[in-house]
């Protein structure tokens, strides 16, 4: 009878959720869970388990989260473990070269970008933000630099005009199971050849950051169009109206000329206000006052009755 190859896996968020939950169908057998340990969260700032480790927990997997895996203790508990490979997903460390080291087959990772594109935190949004046609999914063979070790296995998606980072978020989540389970399969038959990435052509994923959701309506509308998906679900575009704070969180592009100020409101059309930009103009389609809820644009129009000639920001 042929043994079960050891995985340990190492994961924080829904992303590596969704992984890890497709992962523990194959024949493989997860021996531990890696986790970033539990933080505040929520109004009441109570102290809430990675959604991995709720995964984990649920199917009776051991987990760890030690702050740190540069540790004597953090070795000695992965070596313990004996994995064949360690499986890496959005963990939020980076690991030392022995971590890496350790497994017999070494490290591989899961990346929601191709590439050497998008190395980093963010890939989803910054790749919807800049435009681009298509993303994927890219399984690396991991060392320690940052997302830059050899490409074993790479599956590609193109990106629609609507995608949000959440709606590119779940199918790369999807793709990224497929992806794994066939890199997988020809790793353990010694059919993968690994590609080493071409540094010329990386470009890094900077962490998002709430003040650069913050709506410049001096940049074009189509430029902020996709801000606006690549911050959604989080941090969110955001801008002010009467001094208040107005998330935005849907809108589209009208490509009409417009000689008032960025940011002024020069329409307000029954699917809601239209707002002028450094180059053509934005209509917010759906959007959240501050305190409340989410509105369509016309229920917007109807309950604040916003006028022509008023200014966001």
């Amino acid at each position: 009878m042929t043994r079960k190859q050891r995985i340990v896996f190492a994961g924080t968020p829904e992303f590596a959720r969704l992984i890890l939950a497709e992962l523990l169908q194959g024949p493989e057998e997860v021996v531990g869970v890696f986790t970033q340990p539990d933080r505040p969260a929520g109004r009441g700032r109570a102290l809430q388990a990675s959604p991995v480790k709720q995964e984990a927990v649920a199917a009776g997997i051991p987990v760890f989260q030690p702050e740190s895996c540069k540790t004597g203790e953090a070795l000695d508990l992965l070596r313990s473990l004996a994995p064949d490979l360690l499986i890496v997903v959005a963990y939020g460390q980076i690991l030392p070269q022995v971590v890496l080291d350790l497994p017999t087959r070494g490290a591989i990772n899961v990346h929601a970008s191709l590439l050497p594109a998008w190395r980093g935190a963010a890939p989803i949004a910054r790749a919807i933000a800049a435009g681009d046609k298509e993303s994927g999914v890219a399984i690396m063979q991991m060392e320690a630099g940052l997302d830059s070790g050899p490409v074993l296995w790479a599956e590609r998606v193109p990106i629609a005009p609507d995608d949000t980072a959440a709606s590119l978020h779940d199918r790369l989540a999807r793709l990224g199971s497929v992806a794994l389970r066939r890199a997988l399969d020809g790793l353990w038959a010694n059919r993968l050849k690994p590609v080493p990435q071409d540094p010329a052509l990386a470009t890094y994923a900077r962490k998002l950051k709430k003040e650069e959701a913050r709506i410049d309506w001096r940049f074009p509308a189509a430029t902020l169009e996709r801000l606006v998906r690549a911050f959604n679900p989080s941090p969110v575009a955001h801008t002010l109206f009467r001094d208040k704070g107005l998330r935005v969180w849907q809108t589209q592009v009208l490509a009409v000329r417009d000689d008032q100020a960025p940011g002024t409101i020069s329409a307000v059309g029954k699917d809601g206000i239209v707002v002028a930009c450094g180059e053509d103009q934005l209509q917010l389609l759906a959007v959240q006052p501050a305190g409340k809820g989410a509105l369509s644009g016309s229920d917007f129009v109807r309950g604040y009755r916003p006028q022509i000639g008023e200014v966001l920001g």
